[in-house]
Formats: structure tokens, sequence, C-alpha cells
């Protein structure tokens, strides 16, 4: 089930992973920087009916929701390489072709912590949970938007790439 923090909800499969530290931001939580109104849909859904809403409301992601709270995040690289490029069909369920489980944070949560979860599980998106339900979203584009500070969210961006993608930054490229 949900593994429960006083200040973060992560469920992702073990804790998150060191790396360089971040620049601390002034005392701002979670709340004053996400995004309240979160694009939803049934894990069910047909991918085809998310492509559909991601593009009727110019999002790059749609949050899985069951029972108030995220069981998974699709995003608009997942139908790409794991429904297009593979040849599936439009009617697969969304959450067969979701990220789960989902790193979570609460209103509450300060935005440096913030940040170290994105990095530590090598994520773009941290959907906000206030006890048993999802009120919001914090995306790297919100950190750059509302906080000012393009330095940060780009160095973020580039942590959060070699999180990702541990193998290709540390064995392909020699680093």
């Amino acid at each position: 089930m949900l593994d429960a923090a006083p200040t973060a909800r992560p469920h992702a499969a073990g804790p998150p992973q060191g790396g360089t530290a971040l620049p601390r931001l002034g005392s701002m939580e979670i709340r004053e920087v996400m995004t309240a109104s979160v694009v939803t849909a049934d894990p069910e859904t047909p991918v085809r009916e998310v492509a559909a809403l991601m593009r009727e409301r110019n999002v790059g992601s749609v949050v899985l929701v069951r029972d108030g709270l995220p069981v998974g995040i699709v995003t608009d690289r997942d139908l790409t390489v794991n429904v297009l490029a593979d040849g599936r069909g439009g009617e697969d369920h969304a959450i067969d072709h979701a990220s789960a489980p989902v790193v979570t944070g609460t209103p509450e949560l300060d935005v440096a912590d913030a940040c170290e979860l994105l990095v530590g599980h090598g994520i773009r998106r941290l959907p906000i949970v206030d006890g048993d339900r999802l009120t919001g979203i914090v995306t790297l584009d919100d950190l750059a938007a509302r906080t000012g500070d393009a330095a940060l969210v780009a160095q973020l961006a580039t942590q959060v790439t070699r999180a990702a993608l541990p193998d290709f930054y540390f064995h392909q490229r020699g680093g």
C-alpha cells in the first residue's frame, strides 16, 4: 500500500539515491509552486483517450487515479515509446503503459526536499497528495516558472536525467 512519511510519500521501490547536493531554496512549500488542476484518468482508460486528453489539455502527462490516489503516471514519452513504437493498439489500458509505483509529496513539503525527491528517483513530475486525495502536481517546468531560478531547474533537469539514465551517462559516454 502507501508508505507514509512526515513530509513525503515515496512509493517507488527503494530510497532515493544520493548525488550532487542541490542549492538550497528559501523556505517555500510545494503548495506555493504546484499546479492544483491535475489532469487525471481512470487506470483502465484506453491509451488513445489518454493521448486525446493530453492534446486537449496541452499537457505531457496524465495521472492515473484510483480511489482519489495516484496509481500511475502516463507521459507522452510512454505513449510514444511503449505504445506507438511497439505497434500496440489504442485500446490498451493506460495503466499497462504507466510509470508505477508513483512517488508523491505532500503540500507542506519543502521545495528543496521535493527537488531531492525528483533527483533521487530520476523523475520530472511529483504528484501531491493531501491525506487520501490527489491535490496537485509539481513538475520541473513549475519549478522553473514559479521559483524564478532557471539555473536550479537546469541543474535539476540534468541530475534527473542522469539519475534516470545512469548507464548512458556513466558507461556509453565514458563519464
